[in-house]
């Protein structure tokens, strides 16, 4: 092999390495945390008054869906906590529906402040305003486990100032894509923030599902308004030295999108805005971690990563650079993704239903690429939001 031939094959082989190192290092640690710590918080309210909490619920034209998500968090309320629907820019029944099945409706019409974030603050300052001491966030198409808003009042009595419940997505449809993005969405939104709990990070925020008080709110205000409004909040978060804790056992469910169209969109909308977000966040979180704020490592780490479908094609790709130390590290590494897809599949419904189509797992990583020019216009500054089209009951 000329010389040449060998540094330019070295340099590939670094430059893959390099490329995939976050996203490894992610993995490894989050995965063994889950699997290897299992130290359960005991909780210890003492007297203090649970808080007046307030589910705000903001809905854009869910009026197929927002009925039966009001009625499950009042079943899960049990007269503990008020329901807010921020009815946002909406076109539809969804106020009427909303109002029919038991919730407080606020209408916010502003066609000029588009996007969730917009509603949310919103229906924080409303909520504050009506006396609210704290604020969990339920989206439209969810519906909560019975003993949700119990969990979270117990942990926001306990002191705890921002809290993220387990966020799972049901597939839509038994096909293949639909399994395989639900159960790399349980990996992204169970298994990797029940790591973080487990070593004393942060958990990070999933946009549905989670709680943060008022004196938090005051202190950090909402000010997020980008197409991924949650992962933008999580840095103001922890750049003001705040951590969100995670409760496994309170868990917040909602369909996937019902058509490929669909899960096109919100593929492209999610990717597309952590690509926005890594880009603006990024020398900023470096500059704060050079200055000896060490916990912002880790996040660092999960912004720099690849998305999980990218990161295993080139550590595939790897494996065919004939240099050992290259194909050692590729080996290794796609034996710990491995590891953290069965973990993810073992923690979620159907296990045999989701093994089986993980066979068909290369296709799905064809089909992710297919979505780079929508996600790389989704990470534009001028990315708006899209509503998701979900299964409804009407």
């Amino acid at each position: 092999m000329s010389t040449m031939i060998s540094m330019t094959l070295t340099a590939m082989g670094a430059l893959l390495a390099v490329a995939t190192l976050p996203l490894v290092l992610e993995l490894l640690t989050l995965t063994a945390a889950f699997l290897l710590l299992r130290r359960r918080r005991q909780l210890y309210p003492g007297s203090a008054p649970a808080p007046r909490l307030t589910v705000v619920v903001p809905a854009h034209n869910e009026q197929g869906l927002v009925g039966g998500c009001v009625a499950s968090l009042l079943a899960s309320a049990a007269g503990w906590a008020k329901v807010m629907v921020i009815a946002h820019n909406c076109s539809d029944a969804t106020a009427k529906n909303a109002a029919l099945a038991g919730a407080d409706v606020r209408v916010y019409d502003d066609p000029a402040m588009r996007g969730k974030g917009h509603a949310l603050r919103y229906g924080f300052a409303k909520a504050i305003e009506e006396g609210a001491e704290a604020v969990l966030v339920v989206d439209a198409d969810s519906t909560v486990s019975a003993g949700l808003i119990s969990a979270v009042l117990r942990h926001l009595q306990d002191g705890e100032a921002a809290v993220q419940c387990r966020y799972e997505m049901l597939s839509a449809t038994t096909k293949t894509k639909s399994r395989l993005t639900s159960l790399a969405f349980r990996a992204f939104t169970y298994i990797r923030p029940m790591g973080r709990e487990r070593l004393g990070f942060s958990a990070g925020i999933l946009g549905n599902g989670f709680a943060l008080t008022a004196d938090l709110l005051q202190r950090v205000p909402y000010e997020a308004f980008s197409v991924v409004e949650d992962l933008e909040y999580h840095i103001h978060l922890l750049l003001a030295g705040e951590r969100v804790r995670f409760i496994g056992e309170a868990i917040v469910s909602s369909d996937g999108p019902s058509s490929a169209a669909g899960e096109s969109v919100q593929q492209s909308r999610w990717q597309g805005g952590r690509l926005r977000v890594a880009r603006v966040w990024l020398p900023r979180l470096f500059r704060q971690l050079l200055r000896g704020r060490l916990r912002l490592l880790e996040p660092m780490l999960d912004l720099a990563g690849l998305p999980m479908a990218f990161g295993v094609a080139a550590l595939v790709a790897a494996c065919f650079v004939p240099i050992l130390w290259v194909r050692i590290y590729a080996l290794t590494s796609l034996a710990v993704a491995v590891i953290h897809v069965l973990t993810a599949a073992f923690a979620g419904p159907d296990v045999a239903g989701t093994l089986r189509a993980l066979a068909m797992a290369p296709f799905y990583i064809l089909w992710k690429f297919r979505l780079v020019p929508g996600l790389l216009r989704a990470s534009g500054a001028q990315a708006t939001w899209v509503r998701t089209e979900r299964r409804t009951s009407l």
